[in-house]
């Protein structure tokens, strides 16, 4: 990558799970390597495709623990030998059953992750400055990932298009859930595409707006 040239990003969205989990490929078209962002079930179909476009995966980004949302992830990092990112402050939802929603929705599991991330940090990965937000309150270490030279933000289950994610089960707290909102996400420039864990694409600026939650 040259100096100052923008990393030209593709998305493609993969709807995984019985939940409609939006799983995210993030590809940089020129090197076609990659990122998975919340796989959360149907690994073999997410491995093929990733064979079939002959990417090159570089990580496993999760933005919380929860079943739907990391359920695929080890064996994506184990086939293609990446490592899985998620907020330090998840750790206790990886390992909790009950908190990551196994143990409600099937046979308790736990996951794992290998590279625990903090509020702020910048990953540099496939080309791109990736910065962590921390937004608590869905779960106690839901983290987004927002590429601000490319205007991207990758909400997981905090932001989506005029709602905002469930703050009923286990460690969540609506009050931290729309704190993180306010005081993480909002401030981005109006013209930030959100990518959720659920349903449509959004923008910062259409929630400001619209968003009848915050």
């Amino acid at each position: 990558m040259s100096e100052g040239k923008k990393t030209e990003l593709k998305i493609e969205n993969h709807m995984v799970s019985e939940f409609g989990t939006n799983c995210y490929f993030v590809i940089n078209t020129e090197t076609k390597e990659m990122l998975v962002v919340d796989p959360g079930d149907n690994a073999s179909m997410l491995a093929e495709a990733i064979e079939k476009e002959q990417l090159s995966p570089k990580a496993v980004l999760l933005t919380h623990g929860h079943l739907d949302h990391a359920g695929a992830a080890e064996a994506l990092a184990k086939k293609f030998d990446v490592k899985i990112y998620v907020h330090e402050a998840e750790k206790e939802t990886l390992k909790d059953s009950r908190m990551n929603l196994t143990a409600v929705f099937g046979a308790a599991k736990t996951f794992h992750a290998d590279v625990f991330v903090k509020d702020d940090e910048v990953l540099e990965l496939i080309g791109c400055k990736i910065k962590v937000l921390f937004t608590p309150g869905h779960t106690p270490g839901g983290c987004c990932y927002y590429f601000n030279e490319q205007r991207i933000l990758f909400s997981g289950d905090t932001l989506f298009c005029e709602s905002v994610g469930r703050t009923d089960f286990p460690g969540g707290s609506g009050s931290k859930l729309i704190r993180s909102i306010r005081e993480k996400l909002l401030n981005l420039p109006d013209d930030v595409k959100v990518y959720p864990g659920h349903m449509s694409q959004t923008s910062i600026g259409t929630e400001k707006m619209y968003n009848p939650f915050i």
